[in-house]
């Protein structure tokens, strides 16, 4: 098992605001802070975490980046040093095949500024450019807005109905060749 610590974590790469890395367990007070949240944890299937839910996730996290280099990432605002939540790809089995999800959650007071679109385009970018995937699905509540807008400004187009977790979502899908090809028509 991989394990890392403060002093030894890798910086992946950075955004304009955010640095990504990998959690460690020393993240778990922080993150569990966010997950505890109702709000933030409104449309997760695991629902609010608590730090013993939290510490779980954190493993299963350390689990993904040893096994794949896949995984939710942390990350960290830039200019304060805190972390504000995750972004990351990872398996997840979805009607019966192993998929692999873009998920993100964010603390409440980074919503509505670009963050998690931010987040998701990097993600995306890192695992597409490193060939780490195929392809990325998100899954979606209908009645999350406000990540169907992230979704769809980070290029996702097409979705499927289904159920997941007995609840009724939208999977949407990218292909890296899709990717690939917003990236040749975005103005460079």
């Amino acid at each position: 098992m991989l394990v890392l610590n403060r002093e030894s974590y890798v910086e992946m790469f950075e955004t304009d605001r955010l640095q990504v890395r990998p959690l460690t367990q020393d993240d778990c007070p922080a993150l569990t802070e966010i997950l505890s949240d109702p709000a933030v944890m409104q449309y997760s299937v695991r629902g609010v975490c608590d730090e013993a839910a939290t510490r779980k996730f954190i493993d299963w996290c350390l689990e993904c980046y040893a096994s794949s280099g896949l995984g939710p990432w942390g990350l960290l605002d830039k200019f304060s040093g805190d972390l504000i939540g995750f972004c990351g790809i990872g398996p997840e089995e979805v009607a019966g095949i192993e998929e692999i999800n873009l998920g993100y959650r964010l603390a409440q007071r980074y919503w509505h500024q670009g963050y998690a679109t931010e987040a998701a385009e990097a993600v995306l970018a890192y695992a597409f450019s490193q060939q780490l995937a195929a392809s990325v699905v998100v899954i979606i509540e209908p009645e999350h807005i406000a990540s169907l807008r992230v979704c769809e400004k980070v290029g996702f187009r097409h979705y499927t109905p289904l159920v997941f977790h007995n609840r009724p979502v939208r999977v949407y899908r990218m292909l890296i060749a899709d990717w690939r090809d917003q990236q040749g028509s975005s103005p460079g």
